[in-house]
């Protein structure tokens, strides 16, 4: 929409509404990753465009965007370790971290609507992202320890072990990427693979979704109850990465096999 300018006689064009951004924002949605689970699609990616569409309006930088996101998210992990777990906690710490993974999708969209990202950019991100994946499980740790009235100390060796799984998860995630990329740039061919994804797949990914874990927190007045469906949560884990690890494996000797690399 254009607007005329009284006092020099010239057109100016009016700043798009938030309903306009929002909109266009839509029509500009990076391909959905394989295997993204349906909250990441469905809840939090939505929600993210709208905040993105807000942050976008208001001049902030991808990297403000992160900063938003980790000071929300960090926050929440802080009062973990350090309040005695109650209702009211449990939905402060569930806003908090659910929020500070909407702003994590968001920072992405604001960097695409400014004409894509930066390497230091994604570096950040990841890096968030790391030390997120990692301490959420630590402070629950703590938090077991201090607070709860678990029927053995052997149950604290359930965060321990999330952790690992969290960690481990997530860096070869990233690995896999990088290592077809690498492939790619040496031998041509396609980098990251899009492998389409059925929606009951989806489903049966629900409870590796980060989501889903920060819904758990809404039973931390329960101690009990959060540690039952905590600990279900991490087997769930476990068990897809430990068949995810088998299947990316064979997916890399393929790919040696493929160029005569093999070991």
């Amino acid at each position: 929409m254009r607007a005329r300018d009284d006092t020099t006689g010239a057109s100016t064009v009016d700043a798009p509404s938030y309903r306009e951004m929002v909109r266009r924002m839509a029509t500009a949605q990076k391909a959905v990753a394989s295997g993204a689970p349906p909250y990441s699609i469905l809840v939090n990616r939505r929600v993210g465009r709208l905040l993105a569409a807000w942050a976008h309006l208001r001049g902030l930088t991808p990297d403000s965007v992160t900063a938003i996101s980790a000071v929300l998210t960090f926050g929440s992990i802080a009062l973990l370790p350090t309040v005695a777990p109650s209702w009211w906690l449990g939905i402060v710490v569930w806003f908090g971290l659910a929020l500070g993974y909407a702003f994590d999708s968001a920072d992405g969209q604001v960097a695409r609507l400014r004409g894509g990202g930066s390497l230091a950019g994604e570096w950040l991100d990841h890096v968030v992202d790391s030390i997120k994946l990692s301490s959420l499980h630590l402070a629950v740790l703590v938090m077991a320890y201090r607070f709860a009235d678990l029927p053995s100390t052997a149950w604290l060796l359930v965060p321990i072990g999330f952790a690992l799984v969290a960690a481990v998860s997530f860096f070869t995630m990233i690995l896999n990427d990088k290592l077809r990329e690498v492939h790619a740039a040496r031998h041509g061919g396609p980098g990251r693979r899009s492998v389409p994804t059925s929606f009951r797949r989806r489903v049966l990914l629900l409870p590796t979704d980060y989501g889903i874990l920060v819904l758990t927190f809404l039973a931390l007045g329960w101690p009990r109850v959060f540690f039952g469906i905590y600990t279900l949560l991490f087997l769930a884990n476990l068990g897809h990465l430990v068949l995810a690890l088998r299947k990316w494996r064979h997916d890399m000797v393929e790919i040696d096999r493929a160029t005569g690399e093999a070991r």
